[in-house]
């Protein structure tokens, strides 16, 4: 288990009770290893969202066991949930979700500080990926100055912060255009390979796949993968 950076293990999540309990995901299993860029696709409704927050540790499975590493997160306590959260998961959303009046250098520096984290190491880290994403010479800017592919940019460096074993991304193109849309996920794909991490992108976008070593599909809760078609 320890090569695996994602282990779940006939995972189930029901929502209600009793004869008006809903099953949101049945069943699903899905191991995902260091060094791996996966998407998960499916049509709306089909449980993707509820499947990305179980995985990122913000809803608990109703069934089934979850592992990060060798460690079993499926019943840890609320504290250490948060711990484990802030320290080996990093997320992307939809919109960038950065706060407004941080600079670019500062909302990377803030998620720092929340981990108990100070002083020059953090500071470093912080340089060091806006360089590595482009963003250098936007360091001091507020988030109203940048342009949306820089905005999603800030977010992807924002995520490695605190060096994560695992990013989730959540439809991280859906407010851009195709060509700044894949650069941003040419991005997360580049860092997880040159980090060994493990990277989860929810995607409507048919267009990305490419850029992703698997493909796994949901619907109606259901799981399964299938080899990618061949794009001339």
């Amino acid at each position: 288990m320890t090569s695996s950076k994602l282990l779940m293990d006939q995972v189930s999540k029901e929502f209600g009770d009793g004869d008006a309990s809903v099953k949101v995901l049945d069943n699903i299993s899905l191991d995902i290893k260091g060094g791996e860029f996966v998407a998960v696709v499916g049509p709306s409704g089909s449980g993707k969202s509820t499947f990305l927050s179980i995985a990122g540790a913000l809803l608990s499975p109703t069934r089934g066991r979850i592992w990060m590493g060798d460690q079993e997160v499926t019943r840890l306590p609320a504290k250490q949930m948060n711990q484990l959260r802030l320290r080996h998961i990093g997320f992307v959303f939809q919109s960038s979700n950065l706060i407004p009046y941080l600079t670019v250098r500062d909302q990377l520096l803030l998620m720092a500080k929340l981990a108990n984290q100070h002083g020059q190491e953090p500071q470093q880290r912080a340089d060091d990926l806006l360089h590595r994403l482009g963003l250098s010479h936007r360091k001091s800017r507020y988030p109203e100055s940048l342009s949306g592919g820089e905005r999603q940019r800030v977010a992807i460096a924002r995520a490695w912060m605190n060096d994560p074993e695992l990013i989730l991304a959540d439809e991280p193109t859906a407010s851009l255009d195709s060509e700044r849309g894949r650069t941003v996920v040419q991005m997360l794909a580049d860092e997880v390979k040159l980090r060994r991490k493990a990277a989860i992108m929810v995607t409507h976008d048919k267009r990305m796949l490419d850029l992703c070593d698997r493909v796994v599909y949901i619907e109606d809760g259901k799981l399964s993968e299938r080899p990618q078609p061949i794009v001339l």
